[in-house]
């Protein structure tokens, strides 16, 4: 099978959908990797590079479109500014192409997409559970959008980040306030603190609570009744109550800080309005927003999306590309997810798209011309739990699901829900209390012949085998569940048997082997002891 990379023709875009590395990793899943001349360019990654790694240089886009099996892009399908085509029709019918879609954004889209009986996967609806962390594009994305925002708004910023004592007086340390604390929003607070600010962040969801005082940061919280953690661990929206307490949180607040930092999104929905004009202009003169929602709308009421100007003393920083801004190491993850994604549909030998699979069917939107999005929802003993995050660009969520199944049909011309259906789910069989009960008797009886049968020897090696199994249990699941690490577990299990050898060896009257126990419990002990001594000063390091 051939995957084809070309050039990204959305306007400033700089990421290439596979870097020379991440192209040598789908060479060896099978695919031949077909590149588009100067497809990695704007990234800094040249033809040359790619023949090294064993690709293809096609030199135009036409001619890779047409050889490719699957294609895979950053941003959705456009029309193409030198072809003067849409590059859905440079799709070989009944192909398949994998990148940024947004279905629920672009309707259109789905519909040329359908019209070429294409096979389409969305790396922004690949699904918020643990199997699928590694295909997760949207968190690797939203990773470098978060530094880059704290790196943007330093650049714009008059002052240090943080505080300093010099000869010529006194410089406090720059104020930030982050609002969502998402991906995007705890990869900013990293940035923000480790340049020395002082950091405070807010998020509607009090789960996020301790992950943003881990990082030393601040959290803000409403004295009100309301947990704004929706489906997949997304923010919901709030109510009216709480909106107006949370802006007059964040009123109060401009008036203070000297940096925010905005990332609040709801998936499906334009990015709510937080910071107002009335707020802009009552922050400090050379204060800096910087608006990670601008591509939806944006957080703020004077956000420009694409430009960075100045509105009464207060630089706005409406960028809209802060991942394509980081091209060479945003390119490197992304291919990455795409590589894992490749990976999981078996390679190019075992290549197919199994519906069967949770993380494949939630970024699967057209199959084979048909629309397939949004997936059905599943048991909500079977999901995985989703990452708290809302991110930047607008995110697909991870379906719930009750005790019934709900089968969703599609109007295919309007992309829309139409009715739902609600199966009962099987229940499941009983097992009789007796059958449960059935293996004592057997063990009984079992350990009964083997006191019978078995020697002497015999015996009092399985009575040292059981004490030492006993000691280890308790030395490993009788102590505090986060100072459990699996090196540790296994290290307290031999140093337990250890234990019960060399008290073995002090029983007996031999003065060598009596030593010699008493040695072996003395190192036994020193590792456990020391092992959870070790332990604890390291967990008191990542607490405040």
């Amino acid at each position: 099978m051939k995957v084809g990379i070309p050039k990204e023709v959305y306007p400033g875009e700089r990421r290439v959908a596979a870097t020379p590395d991440t192209a040598k990793r789908l060479a060896k899943l099978g695919f031949d990797v077909l590149i588009e001349s100067n497809a990695g360019a704007s990234a800094n990654f040249t033809d040359d590079a790619y023949i090294q790694a064993e690709c293809q240089i096609v030199p135009d886009a036409s001619t890779l479109w047409k050889e490719a099996d699957i294609v895979l892009k950053v941003r959705p399908p456009q029309i193409h500014p030198e072809l003067g085509k849409h590059e859905t029709e440079l799709l070989r019918p009944g192909g398949t192409q994998i990148g940024f879609i947004w279905p629920a954004q672009n309707p259109d889209l789905l519909e040329k997409l359908i019209a070429r009986k294409a096979t389409v996967l969305a790396m922004d609806a690949v699904p918020r559970i643990t199997r699928a962390q590694k295909m997760d594009a949207l968190s690797s994305m939203a990773n470098l959008a978060g530094y880059r925002a704290v790196i943007e708004a330093a650049n714009h910023f008059g002052r240090f980040f943080n505080g300093q004592i010099t000869a010529a007086g006194k410089v406090p340390p720059a104020k930030v306030l982050i609002i969502g604390a998402g991906v995007a929003g705890l990869a900013a607070i990293g940035t923000a603190r480790s340049l020395g600010a002082i950091v405070r962040a807010f998020d509607t969801r009090l789960v996020v609570k301790e992950q943003v005082e881990s990082l030393g940061a601040e959290f803000l919280e409403l004295n009100f009744a309301e947990d704004g953690t929706g489906e997949g661990g997304y923010a919901k929206v709030m109510s009216d109550e709480f909106i107006k307490a949370e802006m007059e949180l964040f009123a109060a607040q401009a008036q203070e800080v000297d940096i925010i930092i905005t990332t609040a999104l709801i998936p499906g929905k334009r990015a709510p309005v937080l910071i107002t004009q009335e707020m802009v202009e009552s922050m400090k003169e050379g204060s800096v927003i910087v608006d990670m929602a601008a591509e939806q709308g944006g957080n703020c009421a004077r956000t420009h999306p694409g430009e960075v100007y100045s509105y009464q003393g207060v630089t706005i920083v409406g960028l809209t590309d802060l991942p394509s801004r980081m091209a060479q190491q945003a390119s490197q993850l992304y291919g990455i997810n795409l590589y894992h994604l490749l990976e999981e549909m078996g390679g190019a030998k075992d290549y197919k798209v199994d519906r069967e699979n949770e993380a494949i069917r939630g970024a699967l939107i057209v199959h084979d011309g048909e629309i397939t999005w949004p997936p059905p929802k599943e048991d909500a003993g079977t999901r995985g739990q989703g990452d708290a995050g809302t991110q930047i660009g607008g995110e697909a969520k991870t379906q719930g699901g009750g005790e019934a199944k709900t089968q969703v049909r599609v109007n295919t011309e309007a992309g829309t829900h139409k009715d739902t259906e609600k199966i009962p789910a099987s229940p499941r069989p009983s097992v009789p209390a007796s059958s449960s009960l059935l293996w004592l008797p057997l063990v009984g009886l079992a350990l009964v012949g083997i006191g019978v049968s078995a020697p002497a020897s015999f015996l009092s090696h399985l009575i040292v085998f059981v004490l030492a199994c006993f000691v280890g249990w308790q030395v490993i699941w009788n102590v505090k569940p986060a100072l459990h690490t699996p090196l540790m577990s296994v290290t307290n299990a031999i140093s337990g048997i250890i234990i019960i050898g060399g008290m073995l060896q002090i029983s007996q009257l031999s003065s060598s082997s009596t030593i010699l126990g008493a040695i072996a419990i003395f190192v036994g002990t020193i590792n456990i002891s020391g092992g959870f001594l070790v332990t604890q000063r390291m967990l008191r390091m990542f607490q405040k």
